[in-house]
C-alpha cells in the first residue's frame, strides 16, 4: 500500500510540489508568528516605560469608524496621545480615493479630532507614518489589503497592532474575515461576541490566541444609554426610515450578491415622493456602491450622480454618505440588504426589514448572521416593503420587539459592567501597566 502511494506521487509530481509548498508555507508562518510574539513582548516592555504613548487609528472610509468612545477615553488619559490617520482606499481609482479621504479628514477635523491626512495634494507626497508619527500602538479599521502597503500591517510588524472589526461579521467569508495574515499577526483582536470568538477559534491558524471578546464599540452609544433610543423626530407626524442598500449589485457581488439596489432604486424614489407626508427616507448607501455604479457598463458617473443628487437635494428625503450614529439614533426603522448593519442596527431594538435578493441568502451567512437574519422582517418584492412601512412602521405593529430585546441581552451586551470601548481601554492599561489617573 505504501509502495502504491509512492508510485502515485512520483507519477504526479504536482502533488509532491503542492505538499512541499504547503509544508514550507506552514513552517514560514510559524517562524514569522514566533518572531512577532517576541517583538510584541519586547514592545510591551518598552512602551510601558514611556511617558506618552502614541496611539494611531488608521481610518479608511468615515463610515467604518468604530473608535469614537475609545478615542475619547484615551484623550482623557495623559499617558496616551491618540491621533487619527486618514489612509487611502486604493480600489476604485484616484477620484474616489481623494473624495473619501477629504470627506473623512474634514469631518473629523470639524469634530475636534487630532487628525492627519496621509496624502498632500500640493506636494503630491505621501506621509511616512513610521518616520513622522512613530506610533507605539496602531488600531486598524479594515483587515483587507486595500490601502498602500506603507499603511498596512506588514509595515508595522514591530508595533503593537490592534483591530476592532468595522462591522458585525455575518457572512460565510471565514478565511478573509478571520484567517488572513493580518488576523494572525495582530497583537490584539477585539471581537464582538462569543459567537465570533468561536468562529475565529475554528478558522484562524493561531486558534484565536490573540482574540479578546470585548463587545462591539460600534454600538456603545446605542446600548449603554437608553435615552439615546428615545430621541424624538423633528417632525413627529413623519416616521424616519433609513434605506441602506449594499454594494453587491448584479455583476459586482463577489459570491454574496446581497444588494437589491438595482431592483428597487426607482421604487424607493416613488416611496419617498408619494409618502412624503407620512415618512422621511434617508438614503444610506454602502461606501462602495457609488464607485461601482460609476462604471460605464453599469450606470456611469453622470447617471449615478443624478440619482444621488435626488436624495441630497430634496427636502422630503436625504442622503447620508458619512457617519451614521446620529442617523441611527433618530430613526424609527431601517430597510436594508447589508451584512454589516444586521447586528448593528438590531442593537437599537427598532423594526428592521431585510430585502432578500433570493431565497438562498441565509445560506451565505455565518452562525451569527443566521440568528440576526431571523430577527428581521423580510421582503422579496415591493408589496413586502409597503407592508413593512404601513403596518410595522406607521401603524406600529412591531411583533418582533420582544424577541430582539432577548437577543440583545443575551449576545450584544458587552461582558462586564462597562462598555465595549471601556473593556478595550482597560485591557490596554492592564497590558501596559498603566494606572488610572
Amino acid at each position: 500500500m505504501k509502495a502504491d502511494f509512492l508510485k502515485i506521487l512520483f507519477k504526479k509530481p504536482a502533488i509532491i510540489i503542492k505538499i512541499i509548498n504547503g509544508l514550507f508555507q506552514d513552517i514560514l508562518f510559524q517562524s514569522i508568528y514566533f518572531l512577532v510574539q517576541i517583538r510584541h513582548r519586547w514592545k510591551i516592555r518598552a512602551v510601558s516605560k514611556k511617558t506618552r504613548i502614541k496611539v494611531a487609528f488608521f481610518l479608511i472610509h468615515e463610515p467604518v469608524w468604530k473608535y469614537e468612545v475609545l478615542y475619547r477615553l484615551l484623550v482623557k488619559n495623559d499617558r496616551f496621545e491618540p491621533v487619527v490617520i486618514v489612509c487611502p482606499f486604493m480600489v476604485y481609482g484616484t477620484e474616489n480615493m481623494l473624495r473619501d479621504m477629504n470627506q473623512a479628514y474634514n469631518s473629523f477635523l470639524d469634530k475636534g479630532y487630532n487628525v492627519i491626512k496621509t496624502y498632500d495634494k500640493d506636494s503630491d507626497k505621501w506621509l511616512d507614518i513610521k518616520k513622522t508619527i512613530k506610533p507605539d500602538i496602531v488600531f486598524f479599521t479594515l483587515p483587507h489589503p486595500v490601502t498602500k502597503n506603507e499603511y498596512y500591517i506588514k509595515n508595522f510588524m514591530d508595533t503593537l497592532t490592534c483591530y476592532v472589526p468595522y462591522t458585525f461579521q455575518t457572512t460565510y467569508h471565514y478565511q478573509q474575515n478571520y484567517n488572513r495574515f493580518f488576523h494572525n499577526v495582530l497583537w490584539k483582536a477585539y471581537y464582538q461576541t462569543t459567537i465570533h470568538y468561536e468562529i475565529a477559534k475554528k478558522y484562524s491558524k493561531i486558534k484565536a490566541k490573540n482574540v479578546i471578546v470585548s463587545g462591539y464599540p460600534g454600538i456603545d452609544l446605542f446600548i449603554t444609554n437608553d435615552k439615546n433610543n428615545d430621541k424624538k423626530n423633528e417632525n413627529a407626524l413623519k416616521k424616519k426610515i433609513i434605506w441602506a442598500p449594499h454594494h453587491t449589485i448584479e455583476g459586482e457581488g463577489l459570491d454574496l450578491n446581497f444588494s437589491c439596489f438595482l431592483r428597487y432604486y426607482d421604487f424607493m424614489i416613488e416611496l419617498a415622493t408619494n409618502y412624503k407626508d407620512k415618512i422621511f427616507i434617508t438614503f444610506k448607501p454602502h461606501p462602495a456602491l457609488r464607485a461601482k455604479l460609476y462604471k460605464e457598463e453599469i450606470w456611469g458617473k453622470e447617471r449615478t450622480n443624478r440619482y444621488f443628487d435626488f436624495w441630497g437635494n430634496n427636502n422630503f428625503c436625504a442622503l447620508n454618505e458619512g457617519n451614521y450614529q446620529e442617523l441611527f439614533l433618530e430613526s424609527d426603522a431601517m430597510i436594508h440588504d447589508c451584512d454589516s448593519f444586521m447586528g448593528e442596527y438590531l442593537s437599537l431594538n427598532k423594526p428592521v426589514l431585510y430585502t432578500y435578493r433570493d431565497e438562498y441568502v441565509k445560506d451565505r451567512f455565518n452562525d451569527f448572521g443566521k440568528h440576526v437574519y431571523d430577527l428581521h422582517y423580510k421582503a422579496g418584492d415591493e408589496d413586502g416593503i409597503l407592508f413593512f412601512i404601513n403596518e410595522i412602521v406607521i401603524n406600529g405593529k412591531d411583533e418582533m420587539k420582544l424577541l430582539r430585546n432577548i437577543w440583545i441581552k443575551k449576545y450584544l451586551l458587552p461582558p462586564g459592567s462597562g462598555s465595549a470601548s471601556e473593556n478595550i481601554y482597560n485591557d490596554l492599561k492592564k497590558e501596559l501597566n498603566i494606572d488610572e489617573i
